[in-house]
C-alpha cells in the first residue's frame, strides 16, 4: 500500500489566498453590479517596464536564430544575471560572490523548497502575522513550530527571546503583511541570537525595493557575520511586477556551515546547489534577460516609477481609513483590524469612497489600472 504524508491532515483545506479568491469570486458572481476592492493577495496591475519588454523581445529574437539559440541553461542562473545582482547589492554596501546567488522562479518556490536541505528535527520560529507559506511548508514536513507575536506594542517586529530555542528563524522585512521593517540594530540582535544558538535565519527580502530610508537595511547581509547564519530570499514580483513573469533569487553564503544530526559539517551553499541541480531546470533564458534589464539604470528608473504609483494608491487608502477613524498600521502595506460584525464589508464600504481618488491617480499617471496594497486582519 502506498501511504501518503499524514502531515497534510494538519493543514487547512486550502491555501489562505486561494480561499480568499474563492470567496471574492463568489461574491462578485452574486453581485455583478458591485465594485469590489480586492485586499487579499497583493497582485500588480501595471505592465512590465519598457526596458524589461525590450530585453525580452530581443531574447525571443535570439531564440529564433541558430547562432544565438539557447537550450538548457545553468540551473543556478546565467552569469549575466548574477553579475547584475552582484552590482545591485554593491549599491547598498553588500558584497556577494556570483556563485552565492541562485536564480529561481520566485521567492515563494524558494521559501518552500529551501527546507529540503534542513532536518525535520529542527524547531521553527515564525513571526505572527506573516506570509503563510512559512507555516504551511513546515506543517507539511511535521516540524515543531513556535510562534513569536508581532503586535502594535512591538511595532509588529518581534525580537529574540533567550528563553525560546529555535533552529530555523523566519524573518520578513519589510514584513508581509504588516509592512514593518527591522532596523540594522534589530537585525544585529537576531544575528547574535542565531550565532549563539547555531540557528539559521531565512530572511525574506521580497519587498526590499519599497525601502526609501537609507538607514533601513535592504539586505540582512549589511550586518556583520550575517553570512555565517543567514540565507536571503528575494523576488522580482514586487521589485519589477514579475508576478506573472516569475523570477527571483536566493543568496546562500559560502560561510554558512552547519552540522547534520550525525555531526558531519556541510556547507549549505553546496547543499542548495545539489538540491537545485537535481530538482530544478532553471528559469527560461528570455525571463532572465528581462530580469537583467530590471537592474539596468533605465530599468531601475522605470521600476521606481511603478513603485511610486503603488505607494500613492496606498497613501490614498490610508487617507480614507483615517477619515473613517479605522486604526491601521503600515505604509508599504496597510494592516488593520476592525471590530464590526463584518470587517471586510465595512472596509470595502469605507474605501469605496476613495474609488474616484484612485481612478484620478491612475489617470494622472496615464495608467489604466489601480492597485490596493495588502490585506485586512479579521
Amino acid at each position: 500500500m502506498a501511504f501518503v504524508n499524514d502531515n497534510y491532515c494538519n493543514l487547512k483545506d486550502s491555501y489562505l489566498f486561494s480561499q480568499i479568491a474563492q470567496k471574492v469570486n463568489a461574491y462578485v458572481a452574486e453581485h455583478p453590479e458591485k465594485k469590489v476592492i480586492r485586499m487579499g493577495i497583493g497582485d500588480v496591475t501595471l505592465p512590465l517596464a519598457p526596458a524589461v519588454i525590450d530585453a525580452m523581445q530581443k531574447a525571443v529574437a535570439e531564440m529564433g536564430v541558430k547562432e544565438t539559440f539557447r537550450g538548457y541553461g545553468p540551473e543556478q542562473g546565467y552569469d549575466f544575471l548574477h553579475e547584475a545582482i552582484v552590482k545591485y547589492y554593491a549599491g547598498f554596501g553588500v558584497t556577494l560572490a556570483s556563485d552565492e546567488i541562485f536564480i529561481s522562479d520566485g521567492a515563494k518556490s524558494d521559501c518552500g523548497n529551501i527546507t529540503d536541505i534542513f532536518s525535520n528535527a529542527n524547531t521553527i520560529l515564525i513571526p505572527d502575522p506573516v506570509y503563510p507559506v512559512y507555516l504551511d511548508t513546515n506543517i507539511m514536513c511535521g516540524r515543531k513550530i513556535v510562534y513569536m507575536d508581532g503586535k502594535p506594542e512591538n511595532n509588529f517586529l518581534p525580537m529574540p527571546d533567550d528563553s525560546v530555542k529555535a533552529d530555523i528563524i523566519y524573518l520578513c522585512s519589510p514584513n508581509n503583511p504588516t509592512g514593518a521593517v527591522y532596523t540594522k540594530e534589530q537585525l544585529e540582535a537576531w544575528v547574535a541570537y542565531a550565532l549563539k544558538n547555531d540557528a539559521v535565519i531565512l530572511y525574506d527580502a521580497a519587498y526590499e525595493a519599497f525601502v526609501d530610508d537609507p538607514a533601513i537595511p535592504r539586505s540582512i547581509f549589511v550586518v556583520e557575520d550575517a553570512r555565517k547564519c543567514a540565507i536571503e530570499l528575494c523576488s522580482l514580483s514586487k521589485t519589477a511586477g514579475f508576478t506573472g513573469t516569475r523570477c527571483g533569487y536566493t543568496v546562500v553564503p559560502h560561510a554558512l556551515v552547519r552540522k547534520t544530526e550525525s555531526g558531519k559539517e556541510l556547507e549549505l551553499n553546496k547543499m542548495w546547489l545539489r538540491r537545485q541541480t537535481t530538482k530544478f531546470n532553471g528559469v527560461p533564458y528570455i525571463i532572465q534577460r528581462g530580469a537583467e534589464a530590471v537592474f539596468s539604470e533605465q530599468g531601475q528608473k522605470e521600476c521606481r516609477e511603478m513603485l511610486a504609483f503603488y505607494k500613492e494608491n496606498a497613501r490614498i487608502m490610508a487617507e480614507g481609513l483615517r477619515r473613517k477613524g479605522i486604526k491601521f498600521y503600515g505604509v508599504l502595506a496597510l494592516w488593520a483590524k476592525d471590530t464590526s460584525a463584518c470587517p471586510l464589508l465595512a472596509a470595502v464600504k469605507t474605501l469605496s469612497k476613495q474609488w474616484n481618488a484612485l481612478k484620478k491617480n491612475c489617470k494622472q499617471n496615464n495608467k489604466n489600472a489601480w492597485f490596493l496594497t495588502r490585506r485586512f486582519c479579521f
